[in-house]
């Protein structure tokens, strides 16, 4: 009698149909040239996920790497606003043209094509997916050291797309310190897990408040928790970002990458150790 199967074919010895994976994952444009792909996510929305996104590419950047973002969050996109880009994308025959910020970020997102920045997105998730996955392979990336995808919340449609159809290098995950947010953080992870993607850091935003009397830090969300969740999971680096009105601010003006960024130092060290994927 044949052993019961477990589905874990690396340990198997059959020939049966479910040993023929053909990979799933999609080229990009032809033209583009992308050496590393990192996703940023959360397990809920309203943590800081475009921020992190935003600040982790302007280190990257300060640092002379060649950045780009793709804004996943296709309903919700913010990125533009962030860095004071609001003209057009533009393409030909050939394909989309990234936009750049002001210090040369090369970027891609829903509000890049919209009418007006204010027009709504009231489509279904299977054509938002696709619409993240012509951001691959229809928008050319220009000689890009590292591109970073801001993820919409949760584990669904677009995250999942992502996961099979880009080769992802890793993801950094975003979380503040409240119970809750914890439960849907462990979601996250275990759905990289899952799909076998490394997670390779994680951000706590809004992790404490600086005095601006006696420089205390206040944790106005609860005692910090990414030390224990990093420690739970591996996750080899944990970035704690501060609840500052500086931040809301600069991103409102679209001058985001003024802010300092260096608490991305660890997660970045991280990420340049992970393998390339080189599309050219």
């Amino acid at each position: 009698m044949s052993e019961k199967c477990t589905h874990n074919c690396s340990t198997c010895g059959s020939s049966c149909g479910s040993r023929k994976q053909e990979s799933m994952l999609k080229a990009p444009h032809k033209e583009s040239n992308i050496k590393k792909v990192i996703g940023i996510v959360s397990g809920k929305g309203g943590v800081g996920k475009s921020l992190t996104t935003s600040l982790l590419s302007a280190y990257a950047n300060k640092l002379g790497k060649s950045v780009g973002i793709m804004d996943a969050d296709v309903t919700g996109p913010s990125i533009p606003h962030m860095f004071g880009v609001h003209e057009h994308a533009t393409g030909s025959e050939k394909g989309i043209d990234t936009v750049l910020s002001p210090s040369g970020i090369q970027m891609m997102s829903m509000n890049l094509l919209l009418d007006s920045e204010s027009t709504p997105v009231v489509w279904r998730g299977m054509v938002i997916s696709g619409t993240v996955l012509q951001f691959w392979t229809d928008v050319i990336w220009r000689d890009v050291d590292l591109l970073f995808i801001d993820m919409p919340p949760g584990t669904g449609d677009v995250p999942l797309t992502v996961f099979q159809s880009i080769p992802i290098a890793g993801i950094v995950i975003v979380t503040t310190p409240q119970d809750l947010v914890e439960m849907v953080v462990k979601k996250a992870v275990n759905m990289a897990n899952i799909m076998g993607v490394p997670v390779l850091g994680l951000v706590e935003n809004m992790s404490y408040l600086r005095c601006p009397d006696c420089d205390k830090k206040i944790e106005v969300f609860g005692a910090s928790k990414a030390k224990k969740i990093a420690e739970e999971y591996g996750i080899p680096a944990i970035a704690q970002l501060p609840l500052d009105a500086n931040i809301s601010k600069l991103a409102d003006l679209g001058r985001i990458e003024d802010y300092d960024t260096t608490a991305f130092e660890d997660i970045f060290s991280v990420i340049e150790k992970t393998e390339r994927f080189d599309s050219k």
